[in-house]
């Protein structure tokens, strides 16, 4: 048993140094063996999953990857290949694969304690709270934690209602914010909407410069919350919820002074502004640690999830002390919802953001990838857009640049190509044909430059 497993490490070590071919560009040295692996295969697992699992559930690559092992901006498949990951987990893996620090938090914790209730006293929940509270401007203090984003985002919406008194809530059309009864009604793509009742929302047109109506001009974008409000409610609303950066629809930044509009239009409605940054938030745009400062605005509620736990299951709603009160109106309560395990890990994640300067390597890393990437824009027809801030950018494409049309096969040619070339990189938006770029936080230049080189030859391939 211990030859075989001596085997593997040696065959881990050979798969892991493997020169890529000439015309492949060379992945940057990484000081890192990955774990001999005696689980099941790609194929036994897709059995199972097909199996076992959700209908519902899909995957990348016409042939799935078995990603076994992770270290830092890194993923190993079973036979120990390394790829370079720019795609962390959906935008979620902010400080890098298993990072040790963060490790070390939550088994020292689950050590100790791993759940109990929040009917009991525990500091984990608490130091995690004040440190959380610490990061959010104005009087935006008060957290209540939750498992996901979807809980985060269904909690903010029910509080906003609860607050005004008003059902009415608007939200931007190619917007997601969950997959529950309330978000799934405040998300405006067709893709992600079941035919389950989903009342009181409204969609505004979306303040998107490069396909919207009204490209940059964020005044007439502006003007339909106005209109939404003054023709299709009572003139009063609950609230209204944005993302800064789309991420599912396809990191799609709003236009510029949009939001300040918007928000004083619905705060003259007695409306509530919430900000969802499940995936824009914890330090991911670099210039600034929350999508929403990039406007120049101060939300009422903040959501956010993903990044908090470096992808632990938590989430959380930030809010003032004043609106919070709606919630003791009656018994709200949320079993695993700030559990010792989970906040003692969202703690550790704000400590390694900041102790190793990941919000300014995302800034600077970011712009110097997005500035490569407008370089390879120039050079193929097929990139119709660069857009994003920091580690979250997109790469739209299209198979006319005047028309738009979405390049909906090529961006699957394209992911394949450069999946077999040693880089994984999502894809989103309403027609599926944006790259969507948002690594770990910790990704360097070199990998910058591995990545853009590789796309480049990928997009050559098509």
């Amino acid at each position: 048993m211990q030859g075989a497993r001596m085997a593997r490490r040696s065959l881990s070590r050979l798969a892991t140094a493997v020169r890529a071919p000439a015309d492949v560009p060379r992945m940057p040295a990484f000081d890192q063996v990955p774990l001999p692996y005696d689980g099941p295969s790609a194929v036994e697992i897709a059995r199972k999953r097909a199996e076992f699992l959700s209908p519902s559930l899909f995957h990348f690559y016409s042939n799935p990857l078995n990603i076994v092992e992770g270290k830092k901006q890194y993923l190993y498949d079973e036979h120990g290949r390394r790829y370079l990951d720019a795609f962390a987990g959906i935008a979620t893996v902010c400080c890098g694969h298993s990072h040790p620090d963060i490790i070390d938090a939550i088994t020292a914790q689950a050590r100790r304690l791993q759940h109990s209730t929040v009917l009991y006293l525990n500091h984990a929940i608490a130091d995690f709270a004040e440190a959380l509270a610490s990061k959010m401007p104005g009087d935006l203090k008060v957290v209540f934690f939750t498992n996901s984003g979807t809980e985060a985002n269904e909690l903010a919406i029910m509080m906003a209602r609860l607050y005004t008194g008003s059902h009415d809530l608007i939200s931007l059309r190619n917007s997601y914010h969950g997959n529950a009864a309330g978000t799934m009604g405040a998300t405006a793509q067709k893709n992600w909407k079941f035919n389950v009742v989903q009342s009181g929302v409204h969609h505004a047109v979306n303040p998107d410069p490069y396909r919207g109506a009204f490209g940059s001009d964020a005044e007439k974008y502006a003007r339909d919350v106005k209109e939404i409000i003054e023709f299709g409610t009572t003139g009063h609303v609950a609230g209204f919820i944005s993302e800064a950066i789309q991420g599912v629809g396809g990191i799609v930044e709003v236009a510029p002074g949009y939001l300040p509009l918007a928000y004083d239009a619905v705060r003259k409605a007695g409306g509530l502004c919430i900000a969802d940054e499940v995936q824009a938030g914890f330090a991911r745009v670099g210039s600034h640690f929350w999508g929403f400062q990039t406007h120049g605005v101060i939300p009422d509620i903040v959501t956010m999830a993903k990044g908090i736990g470096n992808g632990i299951p938590l989430g959380a709603v930030v809010t003032t002390p004043e609106i919070a009160q709606v919630l003791t109106r009656r018994c709200y309560f949320n079993t695993f919802g700030g559990n010792p395990l989970c906040t003692a890990g969202g703690l550790a994640v704000l400590k390694v953001l900041e102790k190793e300067r990941l919000q300014e390597n995302a800034f600077i890393v970011g712009s110097y990838l997005k500035d490569r990437l407008r370089g390879l824009q120039e050079k193929h027809e097929i990139i119709g857009d660069v857009r994003g801030t920091g580690f979250m950018l997109g790469v739209e494409l299209v198979t006319d640049r005047q028309l738009k049309t979405p390049a909906k096969d090529e961006i699957c040619h394209a992911m394949e190509h450069m999946k077999e070339m040693g880089v994984l990189v999502g894809k989103g938006g309403f027609y599926g044909n944006v790259f969507r770029i948002t690594p770990p936080l910790c990704f360097t230049k070199e990998d910058a430059d591995f990545f853009v080189d590789v796309m480049d030859i990928a997009l050559s391939k098509l």
